[in-house]
């Protein structure tokens, strides 16, 4: 895959994640690009990846404006080796990784029955095994340094069937129980992972018209991956559900 870098040299010594690596799956748009910005407000170092030149390029920019240290790479994170290439460049320039925010995600919508095995692989692979790809690599470390935070972005389509959900709904179920069983087995190595399962999202996700009243914004889920970054070191914040205020 071809690559882009972009390194800022910034440091915000006095933000809460000042000493903090964070590395941002589908970090060049929408909920991502969100999260990025915010982890960088608090002074992380903050590594994005996409598929997108243009988008990475774009957030990429935004980020230096914070004056945090960043790196923006294109990455497939449904590939091993593109993975590995990805922490290793971010574990170079930026240091070792301390936050994993598992934020790559696709829709795709209708009767299951309708729907090809490369739909299916298509929408399980990104959804579910880049969790699971990313994690694995950046799990050895953390458990080596005793301790790390890890945030898998989720639905509540994880939590509820509806029509037309079968592939997104089966992606997202299965990453609430990779997440909890994550859980279980770091937990004793000082590794909180978290899963968020937020409501409708105003993003280029959907194509379907929204009341902007009754949805979240990316920014909704960015205050609430900063909120599990920010608790005390004792607790983890297992699993958050963020629903807009008004009902759709």
């Amino acid at each position: 895959m071809p690559q882009i870098k972009e390194i800022n040299t910034g440091n915000s010594a006095s933000a809460a994640l000042a000493n903090a690596v964070a590395l941002v799956t589908g970090g060049s748009r929408g909920i991502g690009r969100a999260i990025a910005l915010r982890l960088a407000s608090l002074g992380a170092s903050v590594a994005i990846c996409g598929r997108d030149i243009a988008m990475l390029s774009s957030t990429g920019s935004a980020l230096k404006g914070t004056g945090a240290r960043t790196l923006s790479q294109v990455a497939d994170v449904t590939r091993a080796a593109d993975i590995e290439a990805l922490v290793g460049k971010t574990q170079s320039e930026l240091g070792p990784i301390t936050i994993l925010v598992n934020n790559a995600g696709i829709g795709l919508f209708g009767p299951a029955h309708e729907k090809s095995e490369t739909d299916w692989d298509r929408v399980l692979d990104t959804n579910l095994k880049s969790a699971f790809l990313v994690s694995r690599a950046v799990v050895p470390g953390m458990i080596q340094r005793g301790g790390g935070d890890i945030i898998n972005i989720s639905s509540l389509a994880g939590k509820n069937a509806f029509a037309g959900g079968g592939l997104y709904c089966a992606s997202k179920w299965g990453l609430q129980g990779l997440s909890a069983c994550m859980a279980e087995d770091l937990r004793e190595h000082g590794i909180r992972v978290s899963i968020i399962c937020p409501g409708s999202v105003a993003t280029e996700f959907s194509s379907r018209p929204k009341d902007p009243a009754k949805v979240l914004a990316p920014e909704d889920v960015a205050h609430a991956v900063a909120m599990i970054l920010t608790q005390g070191p004792r607790s983890f914040l297992s699993e958050v559900h963020v629903r807009p205020l008004r009902k759709p």
